[in-house]
């Protein structure tokens, strides 16, 4: 389809952006206790520098917006897509336009630790690209027992945000692992459309006091765990979440031009890794910036894993693609798997359940935590890859898809 073909839905962006700046102060308002100037982050004191009698240390906040944008397949192809964007820090008044043609693949991570009352505040900015749609939309963290069914992010029994609107979803974390989030309203559209991301709960014995015994295994400062295991078996030094997914290129022109093809046609054709394809996974930091989203940078999320020889590596990995199953392996390492589907695998009378393997697979929905200790691996690049070998493309282009490197580095 040509530009010139999409001029009638791009014509009426001024209006949309003038009735959304409009409605900025009146729709964002995120919840956060000790905030006191509206950009979703505690503050300890205020302004004459007493300390802020609403600030709680265990509080943890975060801003995110909803919309569209775009991102550049592994072989160059822009690709339309719905997203969140991270705006905390930003002023209240200043994020609908801060957030327009914002979204990002994949979504921020969202870490927090466990015993923090988490608030995340989610608004609509609307679709710059598509002002014809007037998408709602949530968050829904997944798997994650949900204290009231409003916060779950299931339209059915929840609340689902309009365009212009703020809702803050509050959580009491208690369960350790690694999850992930996507909206939940027309799921099977949205996701595929890009609205997922990686989301996981560092447990409370990371802050354990120096010298602690966790059976004969002694903590020391600076240990980090995947779960509250007490016998020190899932402590880690490099942690990576790995999302894996896959976009229908047909699909996105359909949403980007008209109107969505129905589900039973999704064919994927870019596997991906935290939303890229090789070789692109192995780049550092966030990709360039893509001119068809004003500039802003959409594609945050490195896949490159890199570790001292003789580190524990942790690879926090979900799959929230909506039509397949992926089997990934590190070719030349071998993976402990200490958790599945948030879950250290522990037996009830406390029997180790973990198991060493090559390869995982993963069904849309499940996380999973493997532990690569790379005590006397010898220095080099391990590919990660998934091992149906039609999966490692970019479309049509080869050599690329889902792969990406696991760099172990000398000891000092």
């Amino acid at each position: 389809m040509h530009d010139d073909d999409r001029l009638p839905l791009r014509a009426p962006i001024a209006l949309l952006t003038a009735l959304l700046s409009w409605s900025a102060q009146a729709g964002v308002q995120p919840q956060c206790p000790g905030d006191l100037d509206g950009d979703a982050v505690p503050d300890r004191f205020l302004p004459g520098g007493a300390p802020n009698p609403s600030f709680r240390e265990n509080v943890a906040c975060m801003h995110l917006t909803a919309g569209d944008g775009y991102v550049t397949m592994a072989d160059g192809r822009p690709m339309y897509i719905f997203g969140f964007k991270d705006v905390t820090g930003v002023p209240s008044a200043q994020v609908m336009s801060a957030g327009e043609m914002g979204a990002s693949f994949p979504a921020p991570t969202i870490a927090v630790d466990e015993g923090a009352e988490f608030y995340l505040s989610l608004t609509n900015v609307g679709m710059v690209n598509r002002p014809d749609l007037f998408d709602p939309h949530s968050v829904h963290w997944h798997g994650f027992p949900q204290a009231s069914a409003v916060f779950d992010g299931m339209p059915e029994g929840g609340v689902a945000i309009n365009m212009g609107s703020t809702l803050t979803y509050y959580y009491r974390v208690h369960d350790v692992g690694t999850y992930m989030y996507h909206c939940h309203v027309e799921a099977t559209e949205h996701m595929q459309m890009g609205m997922l991301g990686s989301l996981y709960v560092r447990p409370s014995q990371d802050k354990l006091p120096e010298g602690t015994l966790l059976g004969s295994f002694v903590h020391h400062a600076g240990y980090r765990y995947a779960y509250n295991d007490g016998d020190g078996s899932t402590r880690y030094d490099v942690d990576v979440p790995v999302q894996i997914g896959s976009f229908d290129p047909d699909f996105h022109d359909a949403s980007e031009s008209v109107q969505p093809l129905p589900f039973y046609l999704m064919r994927d054709r870019y596997p991906m890794l935290n939303g890229r394809g090789y070789p692109d996974t192995v780049r550092p930091g966030p990709m360039p910036p893509n001119a068809q989203n004003g500039g802003q940078l959409s594609q945050n999320v490195s896949t490159r894993v890199q570790a001292v020889q003789g580190e524990r590596m942790l690879l926090r990995l979900s799959n929230l693609n909506v039509t397949r199953f992926y089997t990934l392996s590190a070719l030349g390492l071998r993976l402990k798997v200490v958790g599945l589907h948030a879950k250290q695998l522990k037996g009830n009378t406390g029997a180790d359940l973990s198991y060493v393997t090559g390869s995982v697979t993963l069904g849309g929905g499940e996380s999973l935590d493997a532990i690569i200790d790379t005590t006397g691996t010898p220095p080099g690049a391990y590919p990660l890859y998934a091992t149906e070998l039609n999966y490692l493309n970019n479309d049509t282009e080869e050599y690329g898809g889902m792969m990406t490197e696991i760099v172990v580095t000398p000891a000092p």
